[in-house]
This record gives C-alpha cells, structure tokens and sequence, in this order.
C-alpha cells in the first residue's frame, strides 16, 4: 500500500483493475501487430520473396510490447477506499491522483458492458458532491458489486449520519445504482 493513511485511518480495500479488464486492449493491440506484419510481409515481398525473420520479429515485437503495456497500465492503477475516502493512483512516471472524501460521495454506480459482463468485469462510478456525473471511477475491477459493498461498509465504519445518502434500491442488471447508508440510530 502506497497510500498515506491519515491518524486512525483504516483501509477497507485496496486493488486494481482486473486482468480480465484488459483483455479488450491486448486483442486489440494484437490484431493491428498482425496487421502491421502482413503490411511489412506484403511490403518485403514486392523486392521478391517476404522476409520472414523480419516479420516475425516485428510480430514478436509487437505483442511483447502489447502485453507489456496493457501489464504496467494495470498494475500502476491502484484503487483505495479507506474508512474516509476514496482514492485511485495511476502511473509511475507521470503521476495521477483522485481523491474524494467518503461524506462527498452521493451515489455509488456500477455499470458492465456486454463485454464486461462475459469477462466477469465492471465499473464503478462515484457521484460526489459538485462534480459532473461518473467523473470519479473505480474501471475494471473483478466484483464490482464487492466494491460497492466495500463503500457500505466504509460508511458504516464511518459513522457519519450527517450525511446520509439515501435509500435506493438497485434497478435492472446491467446497470445497478446502489448508494451506501450511514449506520442506523
């Protein structure tokens, strides 16, 4: 864990973004490594016979740096929800961090693609007080429904129910609208 806990602060889950979530980006990056070496096949054989060894290396080449890539995006994607806040880190060079306060968070949304939906992925989105809708969002995850019960329990940790968010219930897969609530009493 990277993240900078405050004074009694206490994780309630940490991850990041599935294997499975990227699979999308390697068969897209393969299919155009396989395009780019029957390009360069056709190319080499207009001088006579393809060059093989070129194309394979070109291949080689450009499914290692395809898995490469899609690997180092996701491990240097780390989503946190503290008892206090939510938090995600992307990058390693170049560093982006988003960081909400748990009491500013109004709705928590989950939405699966058809695809998501088949690879057992989601995304969850985070509705927080002054900000547009889904600007705030955990891509990816393997359980996004565990995600959002992790949020409930972040709020029952929390304690907080000056800021309760509401009862709603969850409406038709493959969109589920779930918001967490404050401890009772």
């Amino acid at each position: 864990m990277n993240l900078k806990l405050d004074a009694g602060e206490r994780v309630i889950f940490e991850g990041h973004p599935s294997w499975r979530a990227i699979l999308g980006f390697y068969l897209r990056g393969i299919a155009l490594t396989a395009v780019v070496g029957l390009v360069v096949a056709l190319v080499t054989r207009i001088g006579g016979e393809v060059n093989k060894s070129l194309v394979f290396f070109i291949v080689l080449a450009g499914v290692a740096l395809t898995l490469l890539v899609g690997f180092v995006r996701r491990v240097t994607t780390t989503y946190t929800i503290t008892d206090r806040r939510l938090n995600i880190k992307r990058g390693i060079i170049s560093r982006e961090v988003q960081q909400t306060r748990l009491e500013r968070v109004q709705n928590v949304n989950y939405n699966q693609t058809m695809f998501q939906r088949a690879v057992q992925v989601g995304d969850v989105d985070f509705d927080t007080a002054g900000s547009g809708d889904y600007d705030f969002s955990f891509d990816g995850v393997a359980d996004p429904e565990q995600v959002v019960q992790k949020v409930d329990e972040a709020w029952r940790v929390h304690g907080s129910g000056q800021h309760g968010l509401g009862d709603q219930g969850a409406t038709a897969a493959p969109t589920e609208q779930l918001r967490p609530q404050p401890p009772q009493g």
